[in-house]
């Protein structure tokens, strides 16, 4: 039987707090709990926010927490040609399209558009893309992006859940979303899977990593929950396997708010220098 795989997948734009603490020791435990391979990766595709010290600095917090993993560690920024090779794949679907507006432009749309009536939010509540850059003609697109406009690459998803159909995904997090999940993901609209400027975005990068890797089983915070739904579309449409999925709690602050890598308070580095160890940081998260 093949070993399960499951992985912690951090950011090096901040230092690590005591909720990415959660979140590497369960996919640790777990792994070693079932004989798995725990893996690293550095997602690190937002070059102006990462930085090498904050890179070094979550091997150092991870390697206190007593948490080993395989090497090589993968780090997306040395991957882009396989986030690129997916986006040709969705474009040959006809499933992508670039849009130029830019972020003002867009909040003035919405502001436009809410004079009449309330605009769809995303479930991080984020509204949805207001444009109409899907009806451009193929000729006009060709132009903008030959020009170097800047433009965001968008997923038609109604096109994409015509072609998918619908779907689900395997959860284990121990609420009453367990089970057997429908995924929702025309709650997210025509999403971003890239820009002008970097060839991928969070849901596409993760999506083909975690195929590339073989990943298993996918643990990480419940504020990513209905991000699955995006999830499974693009793995539908790049023929990818789905992991099983667990989303866990959240450590919340003292205003019940989710812990911000500007909250130096709660940061792993700040905890080990004001003396707790790593069995305090296990009892802080619940995990004693």
């Amino acid at each position: 039987m093949t070993p399960p795989v499951f992985r912690f997948a951090p950011s090096p734009n901040g230092y690590l707090h005591l909720g990415h603490a959660l979140s590497a020791l369960s996919n640790f435990d777990l792994a070693c709990a079932a004989g798995g391979r725990f893996l690293l990766r550095i997602e690190d595709i937002d070059a102006a926010r990462c930085r090498p010290d904050y890179e070094q600095a979550i091997y150092d917090d991870l390697a206190w927490l007593g948490i080993t993993w395989e090497e090589p560690v993968r780090r997306q920024s040395a991957h882009f040609d396989d986030y690129r090779a997916a986006l040709a794949r969705l474009d040959a679907l006809g499933l992508i399209y670039p849009s130029f507006e830019s972020r003002g432009e867009i909040e003035r749309l919405v502001a436009e558009r809410e004079t009449h009536a309330s605009w769809p939010r995303d479930p991080d509540g984020a509204p949805l893309y207001p444009g109409d850059a899907l009806s451009l003609a193929p000729a006009e697109r060709r132009l903008r992006m030959e020009t170097g406009a800047p433009h965001a690459l968008r997923l038609d998803m109604a096109a994409a859940i015509a072609r998918t159909g619908a779907l689900t995904w395997s959860e284990t997090g121990a609420d009453s979303k367990a089970g057997s999940v429908t995924a929702a993901p025309q709650m997210w609209g025509d999403v971003v899977l890239a820009r002008k400027e970097i060839p991928t975005s969070y849901h596409l990068a993760v999506v083909v990593d975690d195929a590339r890797q073989g990943v298993t089983h996918v643990v990480r915070g419940q504020d990513l929950f209905w991000s699955t739904s995006v999830h499974r579309v693009l793995q539908a449409l790049l023929g990818l396997p789905a992991p099983n999925y667990h989303h866990h709690r959240l450590i919340l602050d003292a205003e019940g708010k989710k812990l911000s890598k500007s909250t130096r308070a709660t940061a792993l580095r700040a905890l080990r220098e004001s003396g707790a160890t790593a069995a305090d940081i296990r009892r802080m998260v619940g995990l004693a």
